[in-house]
């Protein structure tokens, strides 16, 4: 835990991609491979970094055979357990592109507004302010890869095509309600389960987020 008391406070919520799954098999990376680690040492002492990952974890929809996915209901506490807060990066998306679900692109990116609407309603900064709001549009799906068709059961074609057209909505979406935005898939790519962030891809993401939010921040 990071116990200078001015430093800038940064929230990061995602599923197995923030919790740290390697394509390679189960567990967690280190905290010091994970992008989330990565960028506290990155961005140093003068910010915090809170890492909130939940492999499986939808937007708000509920999984049939894992009744603790749906990242909606936990999300609305999660603010208030961590507040104050200075940004809340979400990184979400892919886990709603299971074939079981059947989900459009544009359901997915509009469930992100709920999101920036608990944001709005719940959390607050130091000077009691609004958090600002930073959407990261996941990875793609990427069927080319050695392991995906033995790791990859719940997703079919269509995800795979989907998780490329995601970018775009969620891009739609930060403009419209004035949130930041940056495609982790400008810079990273998927393991060879052709689902999970490749090992050096954590570094690239932590990176290309830094950049956006010491930006933001003005203390870069």
């Amino acid at each position: 835990m990071i116990v200078n008391p001015s430093a800038f406070t940064v929230l990061c919520f995602g599923d197995s991609n923030t919790f740290g799954q390697p394509s390679e098999g189960r567990g967690r990376w280190p905290v010091d491979v994970r992008w989330t680690g990565r960028l506290q040492q990155i961005l140093g002492t003068e910010y915090a970094i809170i890492e909130e990952g939940l492999g499986g974890r939808t937007t708000d929809l509920d999984d049939p055979d894992r009744d603790d996915r749906n990242g909606r209901k936990y999300f609305q506490p999660c603010l208030r357990s961590h507040s104050p807060l200075d940004i809340v990066v979400i990184m979400l998306g892919n886990n709603d592109l299971k074939a079981k679900f059947g989900r459009e692109v544009d359901a997915v990116a509009t469930a992100l507004e709920g999101y920036i609407d608990n944001i709005e309603g719940t959390a607050w900064t130091r000077a009691g302010g609004v958090p600002a709001t930073l959407l990261v549009s996941p990875i793609h799906l990427d069927a080319d890869q050695p392991a995906f068709a033995e790791q990859s059961s719940e997703y079919d074609s269509e995800s795979v095509r989907k998780s490329r057209e995601l970018g775009e909505a969620i891009r739609h979406v930060a403009h419209k309600r004035r949130a930041l935005f940056v495609d982790a898939a400008t810079v990273v790519r998927a393991g060879i389960d052709g689902i999970h962030l490749s090992r050096d891809s954590h570094e690239q993401l932590a990176k290309l987020i830094a950049l956006e939010i010491s930006t933001m921040s003005g203390r870069n």
